[in-house]
């Protein structure tokens, strides 16, 4: 993973990210969920797949396919379902464990809560229901909220800010989350964002992490992403690829 890690840090500093100016606005590949809801009946299928290295190497996992979609219920408020399969791997001591399935699925909704044309911040929340749904390898045994605060600003046509505060309450932990994601705008179709983000658990644990990614808009609603993310206080590394595809104005029948 080195050699694709060094490449993708010399692009990541060279491209920069078209993260507002495109007509199609997703949550992936960033870890900070965006301030804005999808129009009404407009459906959008979020899909990636994600390696990633930890336990000094000795576990590696694949999660992918790794699916959000998004359908919005009215201009304000869209509903969303999570789903993600896992192959992990782990190897101590000589010995090998394998485990892969579903992980539990996610079922929630995004409100918009500022958005106007004078103001140059947007805010909206999100909630998602954990339901416990995998295998005993993977599952939480219990049902479980995740929550976030979706804040952004727009700083310049080139420049937007967006960031996310969090609280999590899953299998009887409760987890205070952040991110801080920054874009930048050089072109119409391909851009770059950087983004530490991290969480703040019980028992006074601390983890803190950075990612960096590209973005290619093929046209106003289909996207192309790569990303690239590092623990900072901890041994974790990934690789990430994936695509958003929005479809307005989904199952409504168009008068010929």
């Amino acid at each position: 993973m080195s050699g694709l890690k060094f490449t993708l840090s010399i692009v990541v500093f060279v491209i920069s990210l078209n993260f507002y100016a495109q007509e199609i606005v997703t949550d992936r590949p960033d870890q900070t969920e965006s301030s804005i809801t999808l129009e009404k009946k407009s459906f959008q299928i979020e899909s990636g797949i994600r390696i990633e290295n930890s336990n000094n190497k000795n576990k590696v996992s694949v999660f992918g396919p790794s699916t959000l979609l998004r359908y919005g219920l009215t201009n304000n408020i869209e509903l969303r379902f999570v789903s993600q399969y896992e192959s992990t791997k782990i190897g101590i001591a000589g010995l090998d464990k394998k485990y892969s399935g579903f992980n539990d699925l996610e079922i929630g909704a995004k409100v918009q809560l500022l958005k106007k044309d004078d103001v140059n911040t947007e805010i909206a929340f999100l909630s998602h229901v954990s339901v416990p749904t995998a295998n005993s390898y993977i599952t939480s045994n219990s049902v479980g909220v995740i929550n976030r605060l979706a804040i952004s600003h727009s700083i310049s046509n080139k420049i937007g800010l967006g960031y996310n505060i969090g609280y999590d309450f899953v299998e009887k932990y409760s987890t205070l989350t952040y991110s801080l994601a920054l874009g930048f705008s050089l072109s119409d179709t391909i851009g770059f964002y950087i983004e530490p983000y991290g969480a703040w658990g019980e028992q006074n644990y601390f983890e803190s992490n950075f990612d960096a990614g590209l973005t290619f808009l093929i046209n106003s609603n289909f996207q192309l992403d790569v990303s690239y993310g590092k623990g900072i206080n901890n041994d974790m590394e990934y690789l990430s690829a994936g695509f958003s595809w929005k479809i307005p104005n989904f199952l409504v029948n168009k008068k010929s």
